[in-house]
């Protein structure tokens, strides 16, 4: 496993390889292109001078051609090659060799969530409800941004980051301990759910850790760990997480969300929530068990982390081939479930998800590993959702990254 981490690295090491593998707009992204890849290539720099060299090649031609892409949150745009640099340099044999831009990365983060979190207060001082995915999520919103900065700050550039920081905590605490009649701070009417996705016409509240309340319950949770607390956090976190408890499904994992009538309910309503991930990192017991895990760290709560980890073993009980899952990405392949599984002290599943995503390995692929997406497989060479991010977690699997930096790669993905 670990050896053909290193292969896929070696195969990555061209950035304009990169560059021509994913369309133009998302070359420069985290999620499927050279942020992504920059990534992978520093967190193996400790293993030969290529690896670094490559690292600072993929970020410059990051910032070349991320061009005029919106602001989003760590997986798009200017936020992804800042995520990447501020987490990836911690992994650099010389952490202080991109400093500077790795400072300024921060502001630029920091000012980003203040942003985000001025117009969620608007939107409360409007009197509307609930709070938009790209405000609070993993992806886009502030649940991940938030993690970055704490990064950032443990790293030393904790005068950059902090305004962005405890405008994050603020903002999340709040939705958390908001309400509208039944519905949580995080619910969004169905005209306001992305075009995508196909909400109840009474609108939804999502559950799992890519977009819904499971990020910023790790988000909270990471933080009240490391010390860093606003008024009301500590309940913020106990509330989510009971939220969570109380509406997983007697298959022991989640709906992908609660819609507007279910919420309404009293007692609390069980419709099925129908197609959706039960059992990826970004939707359902791995990334929300996960959560869970940290929310109990946090609060001190054995029974809490406990819970998290029963709600990602049973999947040790059926064959992977069997998990809701779809290739071996991170995403929602198998690769999540290895670190997701890791990190919360699931040795069984994590065993089985990394047997399960090596046996996708193809040398004849350009990149080693293919992301699957509806049955179709595509040679994407990034971190989220292609071989890179495949690789991180295989080579983490096999100890090839080292534990001292200020912060592991898959905080990214909130699970750590």
């Amino acid at each position: 496993m670990a050896e053909q981490a290193v292969a896929v690295a070696r195969a990555l090491l061209d950035p304009e390889r990169v560059a021509a593998a994913v369309p133009p707009q998302a070359a420069a992204t985290l999620s499927d292109g050279l942020a992504g890849t920059a990534l992978l290539h520093a967190c193996l720099a400790h293993i030969g001078p290529e690896f670094t060299t490559a690292a600072a090649r993929h970020w410059a031609a990051a910032g070349r051609l991320r061009g005029d892409a919106p602001p989003n949150g760590i997986h798009t745009g200017t936020g992804a090659l800042a995520a990447s640099l501020i987490i990836g340099s911690g992994h650099l044999p010389d952490a202080d060799l991109h400093r500077d831009t790795t400072s300024k990365a921060t502001a630029w983060l920091s000012a980003r969530a203040q942003g985000l979190a001025r117009h969620q207060r608007r939107r409360v001082d409007d009197d509307r409800p609930g709070a938009p995915w790209a405000v609070y999520d993993a992806i886009n919103g502030l649940a991940g941004i938030g993690r970055v900065l704490l990064a950032a700050r443990t790293a030393g550039h904790g005068q950059a980051a902090e305004p962005g920081l405890a405008a994050v905590l603020t903002t999340l605490t709040t939705l958390i301990r908001t309400r509208h009649g039944a519905r949580p701070g995080w619910w969004l009417s169905a005209e306001e759910h992305p075009a995508r996705v196909n909400a109840p016409s009474s609108g939804a509240a999502t559950t799992g850790l890519a977009h819904g309340i499971a990020g910023p319950l790790a988000t909270l949770a990471v933080a009240h760990i490391e010390g860093h607390a606003v008024p009301g956090q500590a309940e913020a976190i106990r509330t989510a997480a009971r939220w969570l408890l109380a509406r997983r499904e007697p298959t022991a994992s989640w709906p992908p969300f609660v819609s507007g009538h279910d919420l309404d309910a009293s007692p609390v309503r069980r419709t099925p929530a129908g197609p959706g991930r039960r059992d990826a990192w970004c939707y359902g017991a791995p990334g929300i068990g996960r959560a869970l895990t940290l929310a109990g760290h946090a609060l001190n709560d054995p029974a809490l982390v406990g819970a998290g980890r029963t709600a990602i073993a049973p999947m040790a009980d059926r064959d992977p081939s069997r998990w809701d899952t779809e290739g071996p990405t991170l995403c929602h392949g198998s690769a999540g479930v290895l670190q997701a599984a890791t990190k919360a002290g699931c040795e069984a599943v994590a065993r089985l998800a990394a047997e399960h995503t090596a046996a996708f390995y193809d040398s004849e692929r350009p990149f080693g590993f293919a992301h699957l997406e509806a049955g179709a497989a595509f040679d994407n060479p990034g971190f989220l959702t292609g071989a890179a991010g495949t690789a991180l977690a295989l080579a983490d699997h096999g100890g090839l990254i080292p534990s001292d930096p200020a912060a592991s790669w898959d905080c990214l993905l909130l699970l750590s």
